[in-house]
């Protein structure tokens, strides 16, 4: 029984042995150099050598055999299975620890990739290469450029390092540091990374790729460059095929030609239909030549080219600007025309007075981007409060409005108009004088410093000046009379709360 162990393990030896072996089974010429390569074998010509299950072809090898080491010049074909072929000038291979050193115009191919540089470290125990002086990998899709990596032959994948580029027909990708998958064509990429294409512009600093389908997703630092207009966000997902982008939390969409940004916690950019909308927090902060407005809803959709932008707001939808605030269900702003439409219980607050109506329309010049105009249709009523206390008020079917730079010059009343206004002693007091009651089916007034200058009654005019002690509390108020204040959102921030 000792003597079969021992014949055991004496076989296993020699048979591992001889897998460690390497073997010149051809050439032209078979030679030995004593002085030169001493106990080596040499192999010049048509040289053939096996090694370690796969095969090699050069024009001079010698072959160490006590140290199992070989060097291969001319030509090197090096064979492994049928899935891996590479030529190069040069070789060192090492039986022991089965790896090789390529030198000089080395090539490599697999069923899914081929890579090219000058110097390839093969390391056949891990079935992993690596490179340290700048490789090309050419893939059915990609061309792969860095200036060290390492490929994993069994996974198919490379993890290539400093000055990475991907150019693929569609666009080209930079990084610093990437692991790519050459069957796939997946990059997951870590550190500064950009997406170029005649289309747009892509950074991020952590993310996937998906570059045959030309899909990405960035998580960190990310932002897309498009001919006028930026999207930045903490995750930003793009699809080049498509052109299609959505981004979620911390979203600012810039729109560079029309000074706009778009901000909230999700949205959604379609490059053909030059059409975004964004919720979750959705603001839209517009510039104008002195100010800036400031408008929330539950969803803000900003569409059309950029000489023509269109901008809507729907629910809950709340504006701010320095002198001018606002709130309604939706918003229509036609940006080529400076018109915009508030639906939905509109109003508008102004310093100290409130206008409501069924549907209100602010018209701006588009050139100057200074109120124009205002309209309000069906219902119109303004609310002023008084220097002291109570309400003017002014209401009719329709009111429409002048302004000259920013200010209010003229207000006309069109249809069933009804006055109430405080009337006050021109004294230090200003003590009420009376309560002035007065309807018409037309009216005027004209503003000078914000103030009314002259007002002035067409057709059917009626007035009746009472006694304060004449009206009670209750009869001080026009019918609909609903004094909305609180509803006003009295700073920006006032904008993100639900009534």
């Amino acid at each position: 029984m000792k003597n079969k162990l021992i014949l055991l393990f004496l076989l296993i030896t020699f048979c591992s042995f001889s897998q460690k072996k390497m073997n010149i089974k051809s050439a032209d010429i078979i030679s030995i150099d004593e002085e030169k390569y001493p106990g080596a074998k040499i192999g010049l010509g048509n040289v053939f050598v096996e090694i370690d299950g796969a095969t090699l072809q050069c024009k001079k090898a010698i072959l160490h055999e006590k140290e199992n080491f070989l060097e291969a010049v001319g030509n090197i074909v090096l064979r492994q299975g049928d899935t891996i072929v590479q030529t190069s000038k040069y070789i060192n291979y090492d039986g022991e620890t089965k790896q090789s050193l390529s030198w000089g115009n080395v090539v490599l191919k697999n069923k899914t990739m081929t890579l090219k540089t000058d110097t390839l470290h093969f390391d056949r125990v891990s079935q992993q290469l690596f490179y340290k002086n700048r490789a090309t990998i050419e893939d059915d899709t990609n061309i792969l450029e860095s200036v060290s990596g390492n490929y994993f032959l069994h996974q198919n994948k490379f993890t290539a390092k400093t000055d990475v580029v991907i150019t693929n027909p569609d666009y080209v990708l930079k990084s610093n540091h990437l692991d790519y998958y050459t069957d796939s064509g997946f990059a997951y990429l870590y550190g500064k990374t950009t997406i170029k294409s005649e289309e747009s512009f892509v950074y991020g600093e952590k993310g996937f790729s998906d570059t045959k389908a030309g899909k990405s997703h960035f998580t960190k630092n990310a932002y897309i460059l498009y001919n006028d207009r930026r999207i930045d966000a903490d995750s930003l997902y793009y699809d080049k095929k498509i052109a299609f982008a959505s981004a979620t939390n911390n979203i600012v969409i810039t729109d560079t030609i029309n000074k706009m940004v778009l901000k909230g916690d999700y949205a959604e950019y379609f490059q053909k239909l030059d059409s975004s909308f964004v919720t979750k927090k959705a603001l839209a902060i517009s510039e104008t030549e002195d100010d800036k407005l400031y408008m929330h809803g539950d969803t803000i959709l900003l569409t059309g080219k950029p000489d023509h932008r269109i901008l809507r707001a729907y629910h809950h939808v709340k504006f701010f600007k320095s002198d001018l605030q606002g709130k309604c269900d939706s918003i229509h702003s036609n940006q080529k025309t400076g018109l915009m439409q508030l639906f939905g219980k509109p109003v508008l607050w102004t310093e100290n007075g409130q206008i409501t109506g069924k549907i209100i329309h602010l018209i701006s010049n588009p050139k100057t981007e200074k109120l124009d105009s205002l309209k309000v249709l069906e219902d119109a009523f303004l609310i002023q409060k008084d220097t002291i206390a109570g309400f003017n008020q002014i209401k009719g079917r329709n009111m429409f409005a002048k302004f000259s730079d920013n200010t209010i010059k003229v207000v006309d009343f069109i249809g069933n108009g009804e006055v109430l206004a405080y009337i006050r002693e021109d004294n230090e007091q200003q003590d009420l004088f009376g309560i002035s009651k007065t309807t018409c089916s037309r009216i005027r007034f004209i503003f000078e410093n914000k103030k009314i200058k002259t007002g002035r009654f067409f057709i059917n005019q009626e007035t009746y000046t009472y006694p304060p002690s004449e009206i009670p509390e209750n009869a001080r108020k026009l019918k609909d009379f609903i004094w909305r204040e609180e509803e006003q959102p009295k700073v920006m921030e006032d904008i993100f709360i639900h009534d």
